[in-house]
């Protein structure tokens, strides 16, 4: 396992250490007048393509490591493993495409996910069959094809749910890191070391990434990063849940609930404005920390001051996301208890946007000084 981690991991370091050298020209393509922009100069938005290609490595690696008696294989049948490597290569694909052509529009990228999700359901059996409760279980047994419709929506959905959170250096991929590490221990929990296998070679390659993406900014993952992370988490969230009848069906819901939560308020807030939810804008969350709650930082170079500022907003959302990933990590088996702190947090998300909205941020989230 350790072996694992480090392959994928020195894999994601190297690539993107690549890419950083031989593919800024690209970077010059990206407008500096887009909404999500918050950092100053060209930057790479290839991250996704490395870490596509470490956790190739890793994917590789288990496969073949029972075959070839390889040390540190996690004995992954080679269905599984390249059942995903090829339904994520799918969505990875047109991301990278957006990231380095900018004119994937977002209708082709969203039929990219949703064909890939149903090769994934289809290939890997992968369905949801359990409420978390009798009554609830009935149902879905009564209506198999609603657990394929939420099957479907994971899948499709988790990709674009990164992209949405995908903002400043270092945010989407902690994360995606600490999800995949909270996925791995659950895996672990009820034995399935394919499942912990296929999340560690991901958390390797983040992990590899985030050394060059936090905090010097000098790559970021684009959309084929967003996407890689959604599809991989989505289709080992639905493995397990599928496997396991102990894991509790709402454990991913609540460990994945802030990338789910941003963007089904994002689709709310726009449609309750008469826009189109895929226009992009620059009032999510994350957006609205970094323009009124992180403290200005003066300096005369005004890309190490954007820079400074940037890095400054990831831990506000790390601290977030623990408020979700750690009741998902205690009470993994406890359905019950997990939906209670679901519904806290998004009692506490919309508490939090307001708050900020109307300039009335408590006092334990500092203003931004003058």
């Amino acid at each position: 396992m350790l072996l694992l981690l480090i392959l994928t991991s020195g894999a994601g370091l190297l690539l993107t250490g690549w890419l950083i050298r031989h593919a800024r020209r690209h970077a010059l393509q990206y407008s500096d007048f887009m909404p999500q922009r918050f950092h100053v100069g060209a930057v790479p938005r290839l991250g996704g393509l490395a870490m596509f290609a470490a956790c190739t490595v890793g994917w590789f690696w288990m496969a073949l490591g029972a075959t070839l008696n390889l040390p540190g294989h996690l004995n992954l049948d080679l269905w599984t493993g390249a059942g995903v490597w090829a339904v994520t290569l799918i969505p990875v694909a047109g991301g990278v495409i957006e990231d380095l052509t900018q004119r994937l529009v977002a209708r082709y990228r969203l039929v990219l996910t949703v064909a890939a999700a149903v090769i994934a359901i289809y290939t890997l059996d992968l369905t949801v069959t359990r409420g978390g409760w009798p009554w609830l279980d009935a149902w879905f047994l009564a209506n198999p094809w609603i657990g394929l419709m939420l099957a479907l929506l994971t899948i499709s959905g988790l990709p674009h749910a990164f992209n949405l959170i995908d903002g400043y250096n270092g945010l989407a991929g902690t994360v995606a890191l600490i999800c995949c590490m909270a996925l791995a221990y659950v895996a672990f929990k009820v034995g399935d070391r394919q499942v912990a296998g296929i999340v560690l070679t991901l958390a390797g390659a983040t992990a590899g990434f985030l050394v060059w993406n936090y905090p010097r900014g000098l790559i970021f993952a684009g959309d084929g990063g967003a996407y890689l992370w959604g599809a991989v988490i989505g289709i080992a969230c639905l493995l397990l849940i599928t496997r396991h009848p102990s894991v509790s069906p709402w454990f991913p819901v609540l460990l994945l609930l802030y990338p789910v939560q941003e963007t089904l308020f994002s689709i709310w807030r726009k449609l309750a404005r008469g826009k189109s939810p895929a226009m992009a804008d620059a009032l999510h969350l994350h957006q609205l920390i970094y323009r009124r709650l992180v403290r200005g930082v003066f300096h005369d170079d005004e890309a190490r001051r954007v820079l400074m500022r940037n890095n400054r907003t990831s831990p506000y959302l790390w601290g977030f996301t623990a408020l979700t990933v750690l009741p998902a990590v205690l009470f993994w088996n406890n359905s019950t208890v997990l939906f209670v702190c679901l519904l806290v947090f998004v009692a506490a998300y919309v508490t939090a946007y307001s708050s900020i909205v109307r300039f009335k941020a408590q006092r334990w989230l500092p203003s931004k000084t003058p």
